[in-house]
């Protein structure tokens, strides 16, 4: 009898998996095998509680599918090589099927495995749409990875078996118990059942992104970093429907960092751009105002604020957000790259770090003087103070015309406070600070 490890991962769905399918092809009795990696544990299940949360609940979710189609997910704690290797001795595994990954972290854990295992590793591709490494060399800008990205063949769909045969007899192991935040319920299933009620709106995607108060994104970003959705089948779903070419860019945009990131896993904590960076302020109670969302910004605040209640932001808020941090606060983006890995549902190594030093300037933005006014911001993504009202109660009766730059005597009288600088002069300092 010939046994396959399915080493889950970050791909905690039976749809379109190509660990599951390659596994069931390759052998008579497939072991599905999630292992809670002692050194990431320490992080998520303390530091971290939404994302573990969310994550204890995927496991239970495709355990359920697993289940019905006669097998289990085995799960595992302890060093992640360790016990990946015991369990594929302990069945006499021919074969260990997994997906590859792009963080350092991923890629330094997968060549030890590759090295201490007694049987063969198989690396399949089903975390991007298109490969990491499609193309010779990582790209740095965003606009001709695109454009290679549209004509590159999208990763082809795997197969879901109706049943698999798994080995009996064996104690699969305990699923982790946490609960997602509010508002959130982590599972393939949910995912789906999310992805079909949004689609509905794609056409107007394109018009409502940025409009922070309509809420109008489709919020599968946690869904897509576990796994839970594949990214392959949803944009090949809905490449062709009316609307669909701003939302699968921005899938694009997470294969671009994901790429770069898997060519220069240093740039997870480390600049892309050299010598760009200004001299960052050591300023812990700027930073604490910033977390808190009581910098008088109503905008950034708002998001902050967001941030914290849902373990999730509007995409725009965190441009505003960041930018303030890192241009207006002259706060280096790891401390905010790091406060939003510990809060954010769907904190992923590729598109947060990245995304901050885009922000920041020291990263692949094409323009690293970029700087985002938030009052500017707030009157153009938030005309009417929706979002604001949503996030900052204390100013739930304020008029919409002083909403994103509330008088002092409204800011007196419900208890939000003045701003904590001002914002020419910050952009003027940052810009020396660059000169330097």
């Amino acid at each position: 009898m010939r046994v396959a490890i399915a080493l889950l991962t970050r791909d905690l769905r039976v749809r379109d998996n190509p660990v599951l399918a390659a596994a069931h092809e390759s052998a008579d009795r497939v072991v599905p095998l999630f292992v809670l990696d002692d050194t990431m544990l320490r992080l998520t299940s303390h530091g971290r509680p939404n994302r573990y949360g969310f994550l204890c609940e995927c496991l239970h979710d495709v355990d359920a599918s697993l289940r019905a189609r006669g097998a289990a997910l085995f799960v595992r704690r302890g060093v992640w090589t360790e016990e990946v290797v015991r369990v594929a001795q302990q069945f006499d595994a021919a074969s260990i099927h997994l997906a590859r990954d792009v963080s350092g972290y991923a890629q330094a854990r997968t060549a030890r495995l590759a090295k201490d295992a007694t049987c063969e590793v198989v690396l399949h591709d089903s975390l991007t749409v298109v490969p990491p490494d499609a193309f010779a060399k990582p790209y740095l800008v965003f606009t001709p990875y695109y454009n290679r990205w549209t004509d590159a063949p999208f990763t082809e769909l795997a197969p879901l078996p109706r049943r698999f045969a798994a080995p009996a007899g064996v104690d699969a192991g305990t699923l982790p118990t946490g609960r997602a935040p509010a508002g959130w319920a982590g599972g393939e299933t949910t995912a789906l059942a999310r992805l079909k009620a949004w689609t509905s709106r794609l056409r107007d995607y394109d018009a409502t992104r940025d409009d922070a108060g309509a809420d109008a994104t489709s919020r599968i970003s946690p869904y897509l970093h576990f796994g839970c959705l594949s990214p392959s089948e949803v944009a090949a779903r809905l490449w062709e429907r009316a609307g669909a070419e701003p939302f699968v860019r921005q899938l694009c945009w997470r294969d671009f960092f994901a790429q770069l990131l898997w060519y220069r896993p240093s740039a997870a904590h480390t600049d892309i751009r050299d010598g760009v960076a200004p001299r960052w302020r050591n300023a812990p109670g700027d930073l604490e105002a910033w977390k808190a969302g009581r910098t008088g910004f109503p905008f950034v605040d708002a998001g902050m604020r967001q941030l914290r209640a849902e373990g999730w932001m509007h995409n725009r808020a965190r441009m505003v957000v960041a930018s303030f941090l890192t241009k207006d606060l002259r706060i280096d983006w790891r401390e905010g790259a790091q406060h939003f890995m510990d809060v954010l549902v769907d904190g992923d190594v590729a598109n947060n770090q990245l995304n901050w030093q885009w922000v920041a300037g020291t990263g692949t933005d094409g323009n690293p003087h970029r700087v985002l006014n938030p009052t500017l911001q707030g009157r153009t993504h938030d005309p009417d103070g929706t979002y604001v009202r949503r996030w900052i109660r204390e100013l739930a009766d304020c008029p919409a015309p002083d909403i994103h730059d509330p008088p002092f005597d409204i800011r007196r009288a419900c208890g939000y406070p003045e701003p904590i600088l001002d914002h020419r002069e910050a952009i003027e300092l940052w810009r020396a600070a660059r000169r330097d």
